[in-house]
């Protein structure tokens, strides 16, 4: 089973939805790290069991009808799944007592069933281990408060790792007299290749759009994005994923004008050695780490307003859910992890994969890329 191009459009929409709108600006000031990625299986999944109200508003959210829904969210999962470095796992945990339709659970795919054993920390002990285990140790617990109320638990987990396929290298790097960093010396990353057409210049409603390419060596390619120096930081992230869609051009490096064509991206001729053009770029190691109230997501607000149950699962009250997702890029290899998780409280009376990408928002790294012409 494959992830669908419409899968792709749907999950690349709600990243950019959750980019444009869904970020507290608290979180964006000191760096945040989402996906969408592992959100929107989860709603995928609900959906198909859903009725009524909750099941249009959940379709609102995915971007795709609630019939073909979990069809998609297991050939996503799928695919992830089959990317080298890459894995994608589902959990469904059960408080005894609560009737969950075994058609329901089926379709969840090679999910871990467990049932809750009545021992809050041992369970929430057991939900931590498993999100340490299909992450890797990236997200080492779930982001969730277990208690007697809590009678279901669904979660989705995804890890990247790839290694650089050019490697970087450590170097110096000094900020401008503008940035936050003013007046410090720090440690940078440096690189050259003669390719290019690895950096582009991209005019979006963001604005000027530099946008750089780094290939993984599992065929995962990250993409690094420098804006505009006003620009909203959601705001070039959702422009960054339009760019990739395909909804707005790059000029790619070998086309740019001499001069600055886009935001720290500087082109000109200089003597050389040789004639074979160089793109040297430096820019900043940066690790984040983030956890999410997906409730209070404007991105994902129909699923906050219908707050209701899928029809399989009776007393189901208060839903929560929640997400943590944590990134690291520097010299060595890439490591990226995501957790999300929706639980039902209630009482007894009561790729090169271009498609889904993931969101990193780094507190305004300096991209130096510079493409020089030997003469």
């Amino acid at each position: 089973m494959r992830a669908t191009s419409a899968t792709i459009r749907a999950v690349n929409g709600m990243t950019a939805r959750w980019a444009a709108d869904g970020l507290a600006p608290e979180a964006l000031a000191k760096g945040t790290a989402f996906s969408a990625v592992g959100v929107w299986p989860l709603l995928a999944f609900l959906a198909d069991g859903a009725s009524g109200p909750a099941r249009g508003e959940l379709e609102d959210a995915l971007g795709i009808g609630a019939t073909e829904s979990a069809e998609a969210a297991r050939g996503l999962l799928g695919a992830l799944a089959r990317i080298e470095g890459s894995a994608a796992a589902v959990g469904l945990w059960t408080r005894p007592g609560l009737e969950v339709h075994d058609q329901w659970a089926a379709g969840l795919p090679d999910a871990m069933l467990g049932r809750f054993s009545g021992d809050d920390g041992a369970d929430k002990q057991s939900l931590d281990a498993w999100a340490a285990e299909r992450t890797g140790g990236l997200i080492p617990a779930i982001p969730l408060h277990v208690d007697e109320a809590t009678l279901l638990v669904l979660a989705t987990a995804q890890a990247v790792r790839t290694k650089w396929l050019s490697p970087f290298h450590a170097t110096g790097l000094v900020p401008d007299d503008e940035g936050p960093w003013a007046g410090r010396t720090l440690v940078g990353l440096s690189r050259r290749t003669s390719l290019l057409d690895r950096v582009g210049v991209a005019q979006t409603p963001a604005g000027d759009l530099t946008v750089l390419q780094v290939l993984g060596n599992t065929g995962v390619d990250v993409h690094l994005l420098l804006g505009e120096r006003d620009a909203a930081p959601g705001a070039v992230l959702a422009a960054g994923i339009d760019v990739l869609s395909g909804t707005h051009r790059a000029t790619p490096g070998d086309r740019l004008p001499l001069g600055e064509p886009g935001p720290g991206l500087y082109v000109r001729n200089v003597r050389a050695g040789g004639r074979d053009p160089v793109l040297s770029v430096t820019t900043s190691p940066f690790s984040l780490t983030a956890d999410h109230d997906l409730l209070a997501t404007s991105a994902l607000r129909p699923h906050h307003r219908h707050g209701r149950r899928p029809r399989p699962l009776p007393g189901h009250q208060r839903p929560s859910a929640g997400g943590a997702a944590s990134q690291r890029v520097g010299v060595g290899p890439l490591h990226r992890g995501g957790l999300r998780v929706g639980d039902g409280h209630g009482h007894r009376h009561g790729p090169r994969r271009r498609g889904a990408p993931g969101a990193s928002t780094p507190s305004r790294p300096r991209v130096d890329d510079r493409a020089s012409q030997g003469s």
